[in-house]
């Protein structure tokens, strides 16, 4: 999971990394909405990388070293992450970006809460599970752009025409429908982890 976040990761901040709007992949022109969506892919690289990094059991045994990697990754990471992510959403104009987006930003900042008291509370199983769920919407960076192209085969038997200019308009309008599939099948998926260790 770390090798598949860190290359994900690297394709994904690539095109920010001269801070050249015409490299956007978002079309959101320039300005604050630009900056934003910059430190939201940043800061969201942070958590993407360092997530996989707590689930491993020789650092969770050193306690010092897993607690600080774990206030990195919601400190650096998820929270200016989230924070971020929900005025480049908001300001995007489009419904299904919105939704794609902020409702999982929310679900990000409380499921990092909820892990963050548990491990107060020293309630570690609790604290791991939401740990799991909060790790599965970062995932969202990752698994958005898997299922954009699955998307697109899916649709090749239903298409009379198969050209470039359809394959990339089609894409367009597939990211958000990504988006919003993303934070649900991951979730999906740590919610059937969870539940399955739970009854070992």
């Amino acid at each position: 999971m770390l090798v598949v976040a860190a290359v994900f990761g690297a394709v994904l901040v690539g095109p920010y990394l001269g801070f050249d709007v015409r490299d956007s992949r978002l079309d959101g022109g320039g300005g604050p909405h630009y900056y934003l969506l910059v430190a939201h892919v940043f800061t969201a690289l942070v958590a993407l990388v360092l997530g996989p990094l707590q689930f491993v059991p020789a650092i969770r045994a050193r306690r010092r070293v897993h607690r600080t990697i774990g206030r990195c990754y919601l400190l650096a990471g998820v929270m200016p992450s989230a924070l971020t992510a929900i005025p480049v959403a908001l300001l995007s104009g489009r419904l299904m970006t919105q939704i794609g987006l902020v409702i999982p930003a929310v679900l990000w900042l409380l499921t990092g809460w909820l892990a963050f008291q548990a491990a107060r509370r020293r309630d570690f199983l609790r604290h791991r599970n939401w740990m799991m769920r909060n790790y599965a919407l970062t995932f969202l960076a990752v698994t958005s752009r898997v299922l954009v192209p699955l998307l697109l085969l899916a649709q090749v038997p239903f298409s009379d025409t198969v050209n470039a200019g359809s394959i990339s308009a089609n894409a367009q309008s597939m990211i958000p429908i990504g988006q919003v599939l993303g934070w649900i099948v991951n979730l999906v998926v740590a919610e059937i982890l969870i539940r399955r260790r739970g009854s070992l």
